[in-house]
């Protein structure tokens, strides 16, 4: 059975690896994502281009997680909390709730939007902390909230779609740093790992109550 430790060993230098790159990669895309938002480029954008941004950044990452079959191994075995921790980012529904105060954000946006993404960022939180996916209870607790997470990430991006169409200028500091990162980086991530995390809980459902 010597064998069967440096295989293991193996396959977890290799899940290493990946998880490294994946970490890199959201790093660089954070970079230029950052860059061209500081050009100020994304302020001349207007409805339904921003949609467009978000729709096509999701759907590249998504196709690039399912395609690349290292990716696609990888983004089923590895630890899922590492996946669900980037939703913690989502704690910048506290800058909605203050950008609101200050009156550079409307209601209907800030506020829903913001609560919903402190919530979903706090249930992150606990499961991350005490729970896994590997079991039955772990399994169903980590598929509800990501269901709830990307509902409310749905309505987040409903909404801002429907305020930047009816009050735009209302709207005009998610064209500018430090939000537009959510049209070019974050939203994308967030749903694109919604989406990956829902094929996974669905094809890994552990063994017992159905």
């Amino acid at each position: 059975m010597a064998w069967e430790q440096p295989t293991l060993h193996a396959m977890t230098s290799h899940e290493g690896s990946r998880t490294t790159t994946v970490v890199l990669a959201v790093l660089a895309w954070l970079v230029a994502a950052t860059a061209l938002g500081a050009t100020g480029v994304l302020r001349a954008l207007r409805p339904p281009a921003p949609q467009i941004v978000v729709l096509g950044l999701t759907v590249l990452a998504v196709v690039l997680g399912l395609a690349r079959p290292t990716l696609r191994t990888w983004l089923m075995t590895f630890d899922e909390r590492l996946l669900v921790g980037f939703h913690l980012t989502r704690f910048v529904g506290v800058y909605f709730l203050v950008l609101y105060g200050r009156g550079e954000l409307p209601f209907d946006f800030a506020v829903p939007g913001g609560w919903g993404d402190i919530a979903v960022a706090t249930l992150a939180l606990g499961l991350i902390v005490g729970w896994r996916a590997t079991g039955v209870g772990g399994w169903w607790a980590y598929s509800i909230w990501n269901v709830l997470g990307l509902i409310d990430i749905a309505f987040v991006v409903a909404t801002a779609a429907r305020l930047a169409l009816t009050a735009p200028d209302s709207m005009q500091a998610l064209l500018r740093l430090p939000l537009n990162l959510l049209l070019t980086w974050l939203v994308p991530i967030v749903i694109a790992s919604h989406v990956l995390l829902g094929i996974r809980f669905a094809r890994r459902r552990p063994a017992g109550r159905r």
